[in-house]
């Protein structure tokens, strides 16, 4: 599912149950990572879930691709949102999104408790931070 139709789906929902539904639906369709590729080097720090990402350039060392999974349902839906954001995106327009301010305009951040809205700032740094690696 590419962002917008994530951003389209959630902004048409009727309050947080079912934004929340729909973010679990997210979850499920988020393909699980095999067990080889859940590293030490893959974890993201600072989420207190476990939470693992892989992130590249495609065949043509443009656009980047990424894959992701974690151990619980509702982080892997917020990771799925996440990894919607990048994915397609070449370093440059990665660079400039504003991860938090999608969370924000989607009316999320307000439903995340401290702990999950950290962790989403520890995925997106760890994003940030491998794109920056990777030009």
């Amino acid at each position: 599912m590419t962002y917008q139709e994530i951003y389209n789906t959630l902004s048409n929902t009727s309050g947080w149950q079912q934004s929340y539904r729909e973010i679990m639906l997210l979850g499920k369709q988020l393909p699980a990572l095999p067990e080889v590729l859940k590293t030490e080097q893959a974890k993201v720090t600072g989420c207190e879930s476990n939470v693992w990402l892989h992130i590249e350039l495609d065949e043509q060392q443009q656009n980047l691709l990424l894959v992701g999974d974690s151990d619980t349902r509702i982080v892997k839906g917020l990771l799925a949102i996440v990894l919607a954001m990048y994915n397609g995106k070449t370093p440059t327009e990665a660079k400039q999104i504003d991860a938090y301010q999608e969370f924000e305009s989607l009316g999320l951040i307000k439903h995340l408790s401290p702990s999950r809205g950290n962790g989403i700032k520890a995925i997106v740094d760890k994003i940030q931070k491998q794109i920056t690696q990777l030009t």
